[in-house]
C-alpha cells in the first residue's frame, strides 16, 4: 500500500493513543513537559521576530537628503531670518540632525522676491528649503511679483517673532508714552524710524504708529535688521520697530532702550538680560497709549512639487531642532513668541495672515495697482 498523509497517524492521534496506554500520572507529565517545550519554542520566535522589527527601519521607503542642503535666506544678512537660519544650521550639524550639511544662502534682493522666486522655480527640489518672515505676504502684495506662498509646500511654523520699540540709550525718552507724545507734538517728518525695507513688517509698524499720532516720521529703510540696529546705536535715526534678537546684543552693551513690545502681552521672559532689565519688565505698546499690534512668522517652506515623504522627512527635522535645549536657549535669548503649527493647521494660518496683511496694507497704501 502507498504512504499517503491520510493513512498516516496525525501527530495530536499519536498523542492520545499514548496518554490512553500509558499510566495516567506519567502520561500527564510527559505532556505537561512538552506542552511547556513548545510554548518555549513558540516565546523564542515572537522574541526573534520582534528583535527583526527593531533593526529593521522605522519607514521602509523613509526618504533622507543626498546631497547638501540649501537653505535660502530671502533677507539680509544679520537679521532675524538670517541668525535663525544660521542656528538651526549650527545646531543641525553639532548633533547629527541629518547627513547632509545645510549651507545657508542670503537671497534678500526685491525685498526677497529673489529669494522666494529662486525656490517657487526649482520644482521637485527636495534639496532646497526657505526661510521665511512677514514678507511672505508684503513682497508680493507690494509689488505685484508672480508669486504667493501656496507656490511652495509649507512645511513647520517656527515661532512667531516680536517687534519692539526701540531708541538710542542717550535718548532723552526713557518710557514709550513719552516718546509718542513727542512725535504726536512734533513737526512732521521731524523723527526718523529705520526699518528693513520699504512697504514691509517694519514699514507697517510705523504708519500705524503715525495714523496713532497724527503726525508723519521720516521711515529709513536698510537691508537688514542688522544694519537697522547699527543705524541707530551711531544715532542717525531716533528709533526702530527691530526684533529682539537684532538688537539684544546692543542692548546688553548698553547702546539701545527698549520701549515697549507690539503684542497683546509682555513677553515670558524674565531672566536678567542687562543689570537691571528682563525681557518682562518691557511693556506693551498698547498700555503705553499706542494702539499698534504686530508679530511676524518664522517659517520653513520647500520648493513646490515635492512628495509627502520629503516633506516629512523637513517636518521632522525641525520638531527634533525645536526639541533640543540650545534652541529653547535661543528662543529665550531672542523672546521669541513660540507658537508652533504644522500641516492643515498652518495651511489654515497662512491664508488668515494674508488676508491680514492685506488689510494693513490698504490701509496703509502699499498694495500694488
Amino acid at each position: 500500500m502507498s504512504w499517503s498523509p491520510a493513512s498516516t497517524p496525525s501527530r495530536a492521534a499519536s498523542r492520545a493513543h499514548a496518554l490512553a496506554t500509558e499510566p495516567r500520572p506519567t502520561a500527564i507529565r510527559r505532556e505537561v513537559r512538552r506542552s511547556l517545550r513548545d510554548l518555549a519554542l513558540s516565546a523564542g520566535l515572537v522574541a526573534a521576530a520582534a528583535l527583526v522589527a527593531i533593526a529593521a527601519p522605522r519607514t521602509a521607503f523613509a526618504w533622507e537628503p543626498t546631497r547638501p542642503i540649501e537653505f535660502v535666506v530671502p533677507a539680509g544678512t544679520g537679521g532675524g531670518a538670517d541668525q535663525m537660519a544660521r542656528f538651526i544650521q549650527g545646531v543641525a550639524a553639532k548633533n547629527n540632525l541629518t547627513k547632509q550639511p545645510i549651507v545657508v544662502v542670503n537671497r534678500g534682493g526685491g525685498a526677497g522676491a529673489e529669494g522666494f522666486l529662486d525656490v517657487k522655480n526649482d520644482k521637485g527640489n527636495p534639496h532646497k528649503i526657505i526661510i521665511t518672515l512677514s514678507n511672505l505676504f508684503t513682497t508680493p502684495l507690494a509689488t505685484a511679483v508672480p508669486f504667493n506662498w501656496r507656490d511652495m509646500t509649507p512645511v513647520s511654523m517656527m515661532a512667531l517673532d516680536q517687534f519692539v520699540l526701540w531708541v538710542n540709550a542717550d535718548s532723552p525718552y526713557k518710557t514709550a508714552k513719552e516718546y509718542f507724545d513727542a512725535v504726536k507734538a512734533g513737526n512732521p517728518n521731524q523723527f526718523r524710524m529705520a526699518g528693513t525695507g520699504s512697504k514691509q513688517e517694519d514699514h507697517i509698524i510705523t504708519v500705524a504708529f503715525e495714523k496713532a499720532a497724527g503726525k508723519k516720521m521720516t521711515y529709513v529703510p536698510f537691508r537688514g535688521g542688522g544694519d537697522v540696529a547699527v543705524q541707530l546705536v551711531g544715532n542717525h535715526v531716533n528709533s526702530t520697530v527691530n526684533n529682539p534678537i537684532e538688537a539684544e546684543s546692543h542692548w546688553r552693551a548698553g547702546k539701545l532702550r527698549p520701549l515697549c513690545v507690539f503684542d497683546k502681552e509682555r513677553m515670558p521672559y524674565k531672566d536678567k538680560l542687562t543689570a537691571t532689565q528682563s525681557w518682562n519688565d518691557i511693556p506693551t505698546c498698547v498700555s503705553q497709549g499706542i494702539p499698534v499690534e504686530y508679530t511676524m512668522l518664522r517659517g520653513i517652506f520647500m520648493a513646490p512639487g515635492v512628495t509627502p515623504e520629503q516633506t516629512k522627512f523637513y517636518v521632522d527635522l525641525m520638531a527634533r531642532v525645536r526639541a533640543l535645549p540650545e534652541w529653547k536657549e535661543f528662543m529665550a535669548r531672542g523672546a521669541f513668541n513660540q507658537t508652533t503649527m504644522t500641516g492643515q493647521a498652518f495651511f489654515d494660518w497662512l491664508g488668515r495672515t494674508e488676508q491680514q496683511h492685506r488689510v494693513l496694507m490698504k490701509e496703509a497704501g502699499f498694495l500694488a495697482n
